[in-house]
């Protein structure tokens, strides 16, 4: 096969990725055309400019136009096309009549696909690549000259090879169920034609790196939790890691109460299936202390959340499978910097519990005592995760010593008032680490939009039979992403924390360029370019 592979299948995936290669050359000349497995060659098309009468075909659109024999400008108007980053048209060529007949075409793929790029930004052609992995479902090989580098400098022919591969990796996913329907086709191995060189080879690998864990995080999520209790999390964290040779470490409900857990117990209480504490360690070979950062990620788990005593409407029970996001995506986003080679130690903390009703549940009115000594007093019992995450990040500060803590859950309905489905409330003790993360995410994709801890509503975390409140009282309403932000906060020390509340991008109703539906995996790209890629 022509090319050197750039992508293939992850560790910790059940399922492989589509292949993504390289190679040079251009359509006119290229051999890998005449493959029995091409099936289809994909051009870029723009929004019309000054002076064009209509969408205009871009880089390779030429080559290809000659080589076909075609008017790709003119198939593009008739398609009814604009160039829109994210559109896609498959041109499905006829064959010959008869025996006699020879077309320009013959012996090359039989389908063209103009992909809309926009401007080609960075969001554009992730939507490209995405558009582009759903159109050609089913197929063996596509041969792409979106992006080609021809012209560009090599950093802006890695950041166009990486944004395109994202996109094309990220829509090709299905869940594991979906996939093993015969009707659900499986997405095509792509080849980026003009793109050779180590570095869009790395870009490549770095999209590769990111897709998989993402698909790592949206497979967990979309597990039923009938499969996905809290034991059963901790076993397959441990598998993942240890398959990259990072160091894990699970406590269950006996060490957790020998600890003083009481957060995670109490929640955990309800359940047949006990909690959990999972922590996975990468550490790079280069490591000391002092000689570079520890980064903690502490991700929320409850792996099905009925909102206890305080249960929720049914309708709001049944995407609870995925309350456990912030877990997945913190065990995928320490697996890929491994995978990545990152210089900082980077730690994972994941929480695990099942929020249930039983005859042990815990209660509006109850006095928890965390890991620590801080008291907590109790006013709704599907307000969980923040006390799951108060005894992570108390121990985390307590007994690994980090430099920078950052919790990522699925909080709050309120941020998802506010902020919508596609941005993350993030929110933090330090403005360095803030602007990193929020860089880290416009690079990404994934995108968090940072929000203030109101000091005047501290109050509304405040006892008067504990330390704490753990949710407002009647008389404190709204803010309520806020006000957990501010009680989660009591809990880090002076580190320097952040907290990502994603509880509206970590699900999605439909299809959306890259983000597919039901579990996203939102988070893994972020916390990814923040721990590789920004200083």
């Amino acid at each position: 096969m022509a090319g050197a592979p750039a992508a293939g299948r992850p560790s910790g995936v059940t399922r492989a990725l589509p292949l993504v290669t390289l190679t040079g050359g251009v359509v006119a000349d290229s051999d890998l055309l005449l493959e029995p497995d091409v099936d289809a060659v994909a051009v870029p098309l723009a929004p019309a400019g000054d002076g064009d009468e209509g969408p205009q075909p871009r880089r390779g659109a030429a080559s290809t136009a000659a080589r076909y024999g075609i008017d790709l400008a003119e198939l593009a108007e008739r398609a009814g096309l604009t160039g829109a980053a994210g559109e896609a048209h498959v041109a499905h060529l006829p064959r010959p009549a008869g025996s006699g007949i020879v077309l320009p075409w013959a012996g090359l793929p039989p389908r063209i696909v103009l992909v809309g790029v926009g401007q080609s930004s960075d969001t554009d052609l992730r939507r490209a690549g995405a558009a582009l992995a759903r159109a050609t479902r089913g197929l063996r090989r596509v041969v792409t000259t979106i992006g080609d580098d021809a012209g560009q400098s090599p950093s802006q022919a890695a950041r166009t090879a990486r944004a395109l591969t994202e996109g094309f990796l990220l829509a090709a996913y299905t869940t594991p169920t979906a996939a093993a329907r015969p009707t659900v086709k499986p997405a095509a191995d792509l080849v980026l034609l003009g793109r050779d060189g180590t570095r869009v080879a790395a870009a490549v690998d770095a999209a590769r790196i990111a897709a998989a864990g993402t698909w790592l995080a949206r497979e967990l999520a979309a597990t039923p939790a009938s499969t996905k209790n809290p034991q059963w999390l901790a076993e397959r964290a441990r598998e993942v890691a240890g398959a990259h040779g990072l160091e894990v470490t699970v406590l269950g409900p006996a060490e957790l109460a020998a600890q003083g857990f009481g957060g995670i117990l109490a929640v955990g209480a309800g359940s047949a299936s006990p909690p959990r504490l999972v922590t996975v360690t990468y550490t790079p070979p280069t490591y000391r202390p002092g000689s570079a950062r520890h980064v903690v990620l502490v991700g929320k788990g409850i792996t099905y959340d009925t909102g206890g005593l305080s249960i929720k409407p049914r309708e709001s029970m049944v995407p609870m499978k995925t309350d456990m996001t912030g877990a997945a995506v913190v065990l995928a986003a320490v697996v890929g910097a491994a995978q990545s080679g990152a210089l900082d130690k980077i730690t994972a903390v994941l929480p695990l519990a099942e929020n249930h009703v039983g005859a042990a549940s815990y209660r509006p009115g109850d006095v928890l005592q965390m890991f620590g000594g801080t008291t907590v007093e109790i006013a709704n019992t599907d307000a969980e995760g923040r006390l799951v995450l108060a005894d992570a990040l108390a121990w985390a500060d307590a007994t690994l010593a980090p430099d920078v803590l950052v919790d990522v859950a699925t909080l709050t309905g309120a941020a998802t008032l506010g902020l919508g489905k596609q941005h993350a409330a993030l929110y933090g003790t330090d403005p360095a680490l803030v602007a990193a993360l929020r860089r880290a995410g416009d690079e990404s994709g994934e995108l968090a939009w940072p929000m203030p801890l109101v000091e005047e509503y501290d109050e509304a975390v405040h006892s008067q039979v504990a330390d704490l409140r753990h949710v407002p009282s009647d008389r404190h309403i709204g803010a309520g992403s806020v006000t957990a932000a501010l009680f989660l906060r009591r809990f880090v020390g002076e580190r320097a924390w952040a907290h990502l509340d994603i509880a509206g991008p970590a699900r999605a109703a439909a299809d959306r360029h890259e983000i597919t539906e039901g579990a996203t995996g939102w988070g893994v790209r972020l916390l990814l370019r923040y721990l590789v890629d920004v200083d």
